[in-house]
């Protein structure tokens, strides 16, 4: 670690060396989804999303930024004003290696991953979903959920790690206003819930725009790949398809979900009516 004086403020290190303790520990976590499950931490990169993740009430572990962005005070403001426990200057060679981004967004931080808030009411609508593997398909439903006033999202064992960097960058903030439940029985999180279960299935009797929606709805989706589980179908009320007149034969999660979701915000609020 070098001596010399770091661009922002007094007592923020300068990190130049890639032995030094601390920038192993970053690396670890920037690429070890083991790291970030076992630590309960993550990186969150860019301006926009660390503000975010400031303006839930939040204070980040660790904010992070590059040398030449900090010196040129391009993020001084961010770097000064967000509040995070530990400060460190990273060379901008060290701070590339660490970015997951093409382009280094110049600041970063490690944040604790937030714990989910209690149980929804029995008669709120939530959101489940068995084994989805792709974090941009992820990032992408929660960012939906969130959008569509879905506050509680429930997750299978064997589903992406919610808070992985790709998931959080595709969520845009989603995950800082949702309850996320990880390792979750998908059935245990309908019990005595009052509404209706609905599988998505591209072999589903009933039409998604036939379904009256007003009420509270579980929804779930099932694997990319493999669509869902015998096991989660047998906890469905009703099998539900999304007509398709052309000649794909399914639609990607992320899209199925934000059209049910979006089906059901038009239903209630009498849009297009």
């Amino acid at each position: 670690m070098s001596s010399r004086a770091p661009a922002r403020g007094t007592g923020v290190k300068l990190i130049q060396s890639r032995g030094n303790p601390q920038l192993k520990t970053l690396l670890k976590l920037a690429s070890s989804s083991r790291e970030r499950r076992s630590t309960g931490t993550t990186l969150l990169e860019g301006e926009r999303l660390i503000r975010a993740y400031a303006q839930s009430g939040r204070v980040a572990e660790m904010l992070l930024a590059g040398e030449t962005a900090i010196a040129r005070g391009e993020l001084a403001a961010a770097f000064d004003q967000i509040p995070a426990k530990t400060r460190l200057v990273l060379s901008d060679r060290l701070s590339a290696q660490i970015s997951q981004l093409s382009s280094a967004s110049g600041i970063a931080a490690v944040v604790r991953v937030p714990e989910p808030g209690p149980l929804p009411a029995e008669n709120a609508s939530r959101l489940l979903l068995e084994n989805v593997q792709d974090p941009g398909n992820l990032g992408s439903i929660l960012r939906s959920a969130a959008a569509a006033g879905i506050s509680s999202v429930f997750l299978s064992a064997g589903s992406v790690f919610a808070w992985s960097p790709k998931t959080v960058r595709a969520g845009m903030g989603a995950h800082f206003s949702l309850s996320i439940f990880e390792e979750a029985d998908l059935g245990e999180a309908v019990r005595g819930f009052r509404g209706r279960v609905m599988a998505m299935d591209v072999r589903g009797e009933a039409s998604l725009h036939e379904l009256d929606l007003t009420g509270p709805v579980a929804w779930l989706f099932g694997n990319e790949g493999a669509g869902l589980s015998a096991a989660a179908l047998r906890i469905a009320h009703d099998r539900v398809r999304i007509l398709m007149p052309g000649p794909a034969e399914s639609l990607n999660v992320a899209a199925a979900a934000a059209i049910c979701l979006f089906e059901q915000v038009r239903q209630r609020t009498g849009a297009g009516r």
